[in-house]
């Protein structure tokens, strides 16, 4: 701010001996105006959850007279957007509900803000309070602002650890760890926590490459991804196995579909043997039936015959 200025003439005055008089000369009386007094800071970067103090220390001046108003604001970082007023001093009296979003987590750093100090503590930070805040102080006729960048960062989520590959020795395998959460640049560290040896990975995804694997490869594994405001692990076990034989693998598979066909040839065979047996048998019945007929009409012959031999002789002499 700059700097209240009073001009005020002096009289002319006798210089030396001589009675000479000096020319009217100016006194400048300088008065101090409304100041904020904190110090610019560097943007503040917390953690969600985390507090926060915005400072806004002040100070007035014997001209600054009238009633104390001080407004901190959200300011908005599109020109089509208002303002957004988080809290507000006025007549003496606090108003702290103006934000829904912020409601019961901004205060007054001191109850009394008109002993200098404007500071604002606001409580459980979210990624959505990131944003330029202003501290405006107004007594009449002094006014003055200050603003403060706040960022609000997410602490990583627990990663996830995986393979990708098959674990055999000659194969190549990929180690990745992954987060859902986390405000960026993330940062990803492998370590094979079984001999402390640390393995090269990319600083975005957090994958590791291993070609031709070997069985020293088998052991345990950690990933740690952080950023600026914490970290978070997760821990991974590799078994390297041997590599099959794909020979027996085969021949395997050879016998074991030779078997499936002996097995379905003596069904076969079985289910044949069983429908001919069964037509056999038929077969002996028919032979069975037709015989008992043949007997049958055999039998009829010989009574009529027998019938015809019994006829007494006049019969046979009418005949």
């Amino acid at each position: 701010m700059g700097w209240v200025a009073g001009l005020q003439s002096a009289g002319p005055r006798r210089v030396g001996g001589q009675g000479t008089l000096a020319l009217p000369q100016s006194r400048l009386s300088l008065v101090s105006p409304l100041e904020i007094t904190s110090s610019p800071k560097a943007p503040l970067e917390k953690a969600s959850g985390q507090s926060v103090k915005l400072d806004c220390q002040f100070s007035l001046s014997s001209s600054d007279t009238g009633p104390l108003d001080i407004e901190w604001s959200l300011l908005a970082s599109d020109n089509q957007i208002n303002d957004q007023v988080v809290i507000l001093y006025s007549g003496d009296r606090v108003y702290e509900d103006y934000y829904e979003p912020m409601k019961g987590r901004v205060h007054f750093n001191t109850p009394d803000p008109k002993s200098g100090d404007a500071s604002i503590n606001l409580t459980g930070l979210k990624s959505t309070d990131t944003g330029t805040y202003q501290c405006k102080v107004k007594k009449a006729p002094g006014i003055s602002s200050k603003k403060m960048q706040l960022i609000v960062m997410v602490r990583p989520s627990k990663p996830k650890c995986s393979t990708e590959g098959t674990l055999e020795e000659g194969k190549n395998i990929v180690l990745r760890c992954s987060t859902t959460e986390g405000t960026k640049p993330m940062q990803y560290k492998w370590e094979k926590t079984s001999d402390s040896k640390l393995l090269p990975s990319t600083a975005v995804m957090g994958t590791v490459n291993v070609r031709n694997v070997s069985a020293s490869a088998s052991g345990s594994y950690r990933c740690v991804a952080s950023n600026r405001v914490g970290s978070e692990e997760c821990d991974l076990y590799l078994q390297v196995t041997p590599p099959r034989n794909t020979g027996g693998i085969i021949a395997g598979s050879i016998i074991a579909i030779l078997l499936i066909l002996l097995l379905l040839a003596i069904i076969l065979y079985c289910f044949c043997r069983a429908r001919k047996n069964k037509k056999y048998e038929k077969e002996i019945c028919n032979e069975i039936r037709y015989g008992i007929q043949n007997a049958q009409e055999v039998g009829s012959q010989m009574e009529f015959n027998l019938n015809w031999g019994n006829c007494p002789v006049p019969c046979k002499s009418e005949v």
